[in-house]
């Protein structure tokens, strides 16, 4: 029995420790406070002749308000397409429960930067942004995976099908875009 007791703690500890190995944040003060962000992750990769497309993700606790980092990367040997963000752009996030989710930006107006990669010998767009959670959104995310990604830029609406499994052709490494908010979700709560 004892032993039996001490394997159940031995395994709740490991359990503990495992949840915590997840939450790998940088903390940063600014004048208004603190701000907690996790690693970026990769959610859709697209390779295609001479051009890639990446999107990540990070979240982001900011005195207390958890918020989406989005980061639209393109790489080409052409001239990628730009995009650009408004107080009126949405992430709209399907779960597989089918629920739909909507994510609000608050990104002043911008548009994908444009930047000439020398090595590689490719042109580069950017584009970052943040967007709030609606009421009820973060308690959606916790309990069901992302099947389907749907972006509205100012100019258009972008859909991005997304995996339960991405190997990464880019980065080398295997990334679980439909869980992400189950697992990292409680890092910036």
């Amino acid at each position: 029995m004892k032993k039996s007791i001490l394997l159940l703690l031995l395994l709740l500890g490991l359990t503990a420790n495992a949840q915590q190995d997840d939450c790998n944040y940088t903390v940063i003060s600014t004048e208004t406070g603190e701000i907690k962000s996790t690693p970026e992750y990769l959610m859709f990769e697209k390779v295609f002749g001479g051009t890639s497309s990446f999107i990540f993700f990070s979240l982001s606790n900011h005195d207390g308000i958890p918020v989406l980092n989005f980061q639209l990367l393109a790489k080409s040997n052409e001239f990628p397409k730009v995009y650009c963000l408004n107080n009126k752009s949405r992430i709209h996030l399907q779960l597989l429960n089918g629920k739909i989710v909507t994510l609000i930006c608050i990104s002043e107006d911008q548009c994908s930067g444009l930047v000439y990669d020398s090595v590689e010998k490719k042109n580069i767009r950017m584009l970052s942004g943040n967007f709030l959670f609606t009421k009820g959104s973060i308690e959606d995310l916790d309990e069901s995976p992302i099947s389907f990604m749907r972006v509205k830029y100012s100019g258009e609406t972008v859909d991005y099908p997304l995996s339960s499994n991405l190997k990464s052709e880019t980065m080398g490494q295997n990334y679980t875009p439909d869980s992400y908010f189950i697992k990292y979700m409680k890092c910036v709560k």
